[in-house]
């Protein structure tokens, strides 16, 4: 019973981090693509967390975010292939611009997940150099610089 209540915890605040997220967005295309891209966050943030040691490593909770990745990296062309923006969308013109470069880095970042042994703390670290990698490739050419 006290699991459950965890989970319906953590579901509200994910979903509430998600909505906050997205408030004020009116294209449906856009707000999807910006819920996914949450979506590879969060994964991204439990493994970083679980690897720089400010939260005890899971593997079953490394196991899970490792497949969110790989399965948000598969689904993240498809989700930018309408080319909509929004004033809060951090998107960049340059995704459709280059657009076989931009599907290159989400085929990267899903490859460097599949890689990544997520089943002890030290293969986990070992490889989340070159999941960063991937990620910051993408931003760099393809996301409004914070």
């Amino acid at each position: 019973m006290k699991k459950f209540f965890v989970t319906l915890a953590l579901g509200a605040t994910l979903a509430g981090t998600g909505f906050a997220m997205t408030e004020g967005v009116e294209n449906e295309a856009v707000k999807a693509r910006m819920m996914l891209m949450d979506g590879v966050k969060n994964a991204t943030g439990t493994l970083g967390g679980m690897a720089k040691g400010e939260v005890a490593f899971d593997a079953a909770k490394a196991g899970e975010a490792r497949q969110a990745l790989i399965d948000h990296a598969a689904e993240v062309p498809a989700a930018f292939e309408a080319q909509e923006m929004d004033p809060k969308s951090t998107a960049l013109p340059a995704i459709w611009e280059n657009w076989a470069d931009f599907e290159m880095k989400a085929k990267a970042m899903g490859t460097a997940a599949e890689e990544l042994d997520a089943s002890e703390l030290e293969w986990l670290q070992a490889g989340m150099g070159t999941l960063g990698g991937t990620c910051a490739a993408c931003h760099k050419a393809y996301r409004v610089k914070k």
